[in-house]
């Protein structure tokens, strides 16, 4: 029996925003994607509830992100400054829609 020596390669598809931002008018997030991503697809969907169920009791400071951003956008403006120091991060200065962005390209 000889041993096949080739070797595979496996490409991995990498999301990027404009594909997220076009997953949008599907009715479920993209199957593969992590979490974090799932739960600013529900966010992105207006379903802050999801979004909030899915982030809630994940413990790490992505989700801790996350989770500061949605209690911004209901505007619960300490809850949301406490995830921001779990997460280390400070309240941005910007739009919750710049916001959004920045999270998702930074978990993509």
């Amino acid at each position: 029996m000889q041993e096949d020596n080739r070797l595979s390669i496996v490409y991995f598809y990498k999301m990027k925003l404009t594909d997220l931002k076009e997953s949008l008018l599907a009715d479920y997030p993209p199957e593969d994607a992590s979490i974090y991503i799932k739960a600013l697809w529900y966010d992105a969907k207006n379903n802050w509830n999801k979004s909030h169920e899915l982030i809630q009791d994940v413990p790490d400071q992505n989700a801790s992100w996350i989770h500061a951003y949605l209690h911004r956008k209901e505007g619960d403006t300490w809850n949301a400054d406490y995830w921001y120091s779990k997460a280390g991060k400070k309240r941005p200065p910007v739009s919750l829609q710049e916001e959004w962005e920045q999270i998702v390209s930074a978990l993509l």
